[in-house]
């Protein structure tokens, strides 16, 4: 008997629906994308290969018809979906509901040509309800959004196929440019070269702490804030190139430090204070930007990590559509959000009316609802914790606690400011100054809390109670040197709010943007910042002398307000295109006016300084990387060198180490080979034995650690660099563990399995039984500290692992190494007893359903 035949984009969403659809429907998955513009010459039919326009996929001179190719790996997929569609009478396309999805729907119509019925599946949640009604009542295709997505699509490729090009002759091979990519770079870029610029300004202050006669151990602290009526100048006093603005006072050591101890012997007395009411009101829901922001600070997620986990819960039924430039909440998910809030938290916690938001961002294109748990009824964090990783269970916690704070009431509380006074020897005034915060009612605090939101300037802090007139009593005042910084660089979540303030890109590209501009080598990481590369510089300089526009912020923003027209009919793709390629200021005509003006050694130069002798330092790009140059001398810069960090002295320690050539360091007892110590693109490394012409393996290299230096080391040291890795032992099973120093720093390995270390020295120290230890923990992220064992509780006798009591995060916690379980109230980590630990560890391991 035929059946409906549904067609969604994964397995995983073919899955739940299917469960949701029954035995009346079978469900499948196309994959993705079915079809796309050729991504290489192989891929060009023989029917267009001749044509000219064949390199760029789109027929230019046809109303720039697109020439699409159903990709080798995607062949069998289209097949059996052919098979499916051959048994059934209806043809439902349930793909997403964006731009993305529409296209990805209309492709799979071109593609399979359907002789039913073809509906049009629209929904934003995974629910029964959500699935049996848009099942019920589907829609035709919209072909405004594809056309929308088409002309994106065109556009992306004609930029990146024109540009991209000019970037492999005038910097190096294999670069790439992108509409959004190469906003995004320019963006880092700018804020580098603020860095590069800024010029600190170093200024001292007095900090004193206070306490009242009545309450001696309650103390807080205050600042010197002037001195004879002057105001002392703090870090907001000083420009990007450390100038002071205005009349202030700006103290030095000296003068800090003989204030400082003039001070201690003065009396202290409270000159005023006010109060302000203090009144916050909650956030709206998450929509795609503001949840990677928010997942990037406080979960440390990047914004790939951030959708791959938020796509799993969408597509397990836990959460509504991840993709969206919307905050608002429907009328059933309102209810739901207060319905959570009185039950768990009380009326009292409930705003006086239903919240609706209407923010709209700017250049905003997906109408979805705000990302929300699913259903009428939302699952609690804890129920949902039984059932999925601790990444879906972490995300879907944040999303959970936005939503529901959405509808509670304001956080209200009184702010305090007291100014104190104190006359030194000379019979000079000085004026201090501190503030506070009581927060009297919570409100929504009670869901997404500070500990919630890192963004939250308010310190917290509050004051004892003071009246006008009192005298005070000094615990300690002392001087504090400052120095003024140069901004801060990007975080992925901070470059993702920028990108969004801007109006440049859309939800669905911020996430791939972050990992192309990093995977193209345009930015790396140093902690959670973004850092340009010198390669970068070189791109951005060069699109900005001769491509202005393609990275102007208003023009890239422009055309994505323009694309949002074509989706809602207000304009037609083609001449759009056409303006925008073949215009009197056009892509093609500026790339062929602007080639060959394009100085290859101007745009790639970076001015770092002069040396001592007025000799210009300069940072350039060659076919092989980066180097500085000063005169005729040369010198590779290494790879993880932030641009704001190539100092002129630097330059020149580069250029005097690598030209002293390797440093013979001795021989190998072992094999008679030469030991060189030399210096590279990667920084500085020993060598065993020379490269032998025409040899098609390099001799063995090891990297110095980062507390070594050519100039130190020596022959013993070197060997024991080039023992690595090495074989720390073998596991129960057999399987060897290895200790190897990376790109990344030291770490272990037993098969696909890996462990950081936390010295490099442990390359050398550790054996096998603390490696085994080592294993036995969770994973961590680059960067986020191991826990420490607090307490050692003894043995399970069931499975004769160690149990320990450790300090984590948030707080301490009983593991033996597979699970972890949180102490309660009245847990002890000094008095815990094995038989508790094993108790809290089997609760555990109940609710996780193993």
């Amino acid at each position: 008997m035929p059946k409906s035949l549904v067609i969604v984009e994964s397995p995983t969403k073919a899955r739940t629906i299917s469960d949701f659809l029954g035995p009346d429907a079978v469900v499948e998955s196309s994959m993705g994308h079915i079809r796309d513009l050729p991504r290489s010459a192989s891929e060009i039919p023989p029917n267009a290969k001749g044509e000219e326009w064949a390199r760029l996929g789109v027929d230019v001179d046809n109303d720039f018809e697109p020439l699409y190719i159903v990709p080798k790996e995607r062949k069998a997929q289209v097949k059996k979906l052919r098979d499916a569609l051959a048994g059934a009478d209806t043809l439902y396309l349930a793909t997403d509901e964006d731009r993305e999805g529409e296209a990805i729907a209309w492709h799979l119509v071109e593609v399979l040509a359907p002789k039913v019925p073809v509906h049009r599946m629209v929904f934003h949640e995974i629910t029964r309800p959500a699935i049996e009604d848009a099942f019920a009542n589907p829609r035709g295709l919209d072909e405004r959004l594809v056309q929308a997505q088409e002309a994106r699509r065109i556009l992306d490729r004609l930029y990146g196929y024109e540009v991209s090009p000019v970037l492999w002759r005038k910097i190096q091979p294999r670069l790439s440019a992108g509409r959004v990519q190469s906003v995004a770079v320019r963006i880092v870029v700018e804020r580098e070269r603020e860095r590069m610029a800024f010029v600190s300004a170093g200024y001292w202050g007095v900090d004193g702490v206070f306490a009242t006669q009545a309450d001696p151990d309650r103390t807080f602290g205050a600042e010197l804030h002037s001195v004879a009526g002057v105001r002392v100048a703090t870090g907001k006093d000083f420009d990007s190139r450390g100038r002071p603005q205005g009349e202030v006072l700006i103290l030095d050591r000296e003068r800090a430090t003989e204030l400082a101890a003039s001070s201690l012997d003065a009396v202290f007395e409270v000159r005023s204070l006010s109060t302000k009411p203090y009144r916050r009101s909650p956030y709206p829901p998450f929509r795609t930007s503001t949840l990677q922001q928010e997942a990037g600070r406080r979960l440390r997620f990047s914004s790939s990590r951030t959708m791959s986990v938020a796509q799993r819960l969408y597509e397990n039924g836990y959460i509504t559509y991840m993709r969206t430039d919307s905050s608002s909440l429907s009328d059933d998910a309102v209810s739901a959000a207060r319905d959570q809030v009185r039950a768990l938290y009380g009326e009292e916690y409930l705003s006086p009316n239903p919240r609706r938001s209407s923010r709209k961002v700017r250049a905003a294109q997906e109408a979805h609802e705000a990302i929300r748990p699913a259903g009428e009824r939302f699952r609690t964090p804890e129920q949902v914790a039984r059932e999925v990783g601790p990444d879906e269970s972490a995300l879907y916690d944040l999303i959970w606690r936005r939503t529901v704070a959405s509808q509670m009431a304001d956080a209200v509380g009184v702010t305090v400011t007291v100014r104190i006074g104190a006359t030194i020897p000379g019979g000079v005034e000085t004026l201090w100054s501190a503030s506070g915060r009581t927060i009297t009612f919570p409100g929504f605090l009670r869901a997404y809390g500070r500990d919630t939101d890192p963004t939250d300037d308010d310190p917290a802090a509050s004051l004892p109670p003071l009246t006008e007139g009192e005298n005070l009593v000094v615990q300690r005042i002392e001087p504090t040197g400052h120095e003024t910084k140069p901004p801060a660089r990007y975080t992925e979540a901070t470059l993702v709010q920028q990108l969004e303030e801007l109006g440049v890109g859309r939800p669905s590209t911020y996430a791939s943007i972050m990992t192309t501009i990093q995977d193209r080598g345009y930015v790396f990481k140093k902690g959670t910042a973004l850092v340009p590369t010198f390669t970068a510089f070189a791109v951005v300089t060069l699109l900005e002398r001769h491509f202005p526009q393609l990275v102007d912020y208003e023009f890239t923003a422009a055309m994505e307000t323009d694309l949002d027209r074509i989706a809602v009919g207000e304009m037609e793709s083609t001449p759009w295109l056409s303006a925008f390629y073949f215009g009197d200021d056009g892509l093609r005509q500026n790339v062929a006016r602007h080639l060959d003006e394009i100085d290859p050694r101007v745009v790639g130069s970076i001015p770092i300084g002069v040396d001592p002798f007025d000799v210009p330092v300069v940072a350039r790009i060659g076919r092989y990387g980066p180097y500085v140059e000063r005169g005729e001398d040369r010198a590779s810069i290494p790879e993880d060198l932030a641009p704001d960090e190539l100092t002129v002295d630097q330059a020149l320690e580069l250029i005097r180490v690598q030209s002293a050539g390797s440093k013979i360091l001795g021989t190998d007892p072992d094999t008679g080979l030469t030991v060189y110590g030399m210096t590279g693109r990667f920084g500085p490394y020993v060598q065993l034995g020379e490269q032998e012409e025409g040899a098609k393996t390099r001799p063995r290299r090891a990297s110095l650690f980062r507390s070594m230096s050519l100039d130190d080391l020596g022959l013993d040291d070197a060997l024991r660099l080039l023992s690595l890795p090495r074989v720390v032992g073998q596991d129960e099973a057999g399987v060897e563990v290895v200790a190897l120093n990376g790109r990344y720093g030291p770490y272990i390995q037993r098969g696909e399995d890996r462990r950081s270390l936390e010295g490099e020295e442990q390359l050398f120290t550790l054996d096998i039984e603390g490696a085994l230890r080592l294993l036995s923990e969770p994973p961590r992220r680059r960067g986020q500290a191991r826990t420490v064992d607090v307490a050692v509780v003894g043995e399970d006798p069931a499975t004769k692992k160690r149990i320990t009591v450790r300090s984590g995060r948030y707080g301490p916690y009983v593991t033996d190494g597979e699970v972890n379980a949180s102490l309660r109230k009245g847990d002890s980590p000094e008095t815990l007893t094995l038989d508790r630990a094993l108790e809290l560890l089997a609760a555990r391991r109940e609710r996780l359903g193993s």
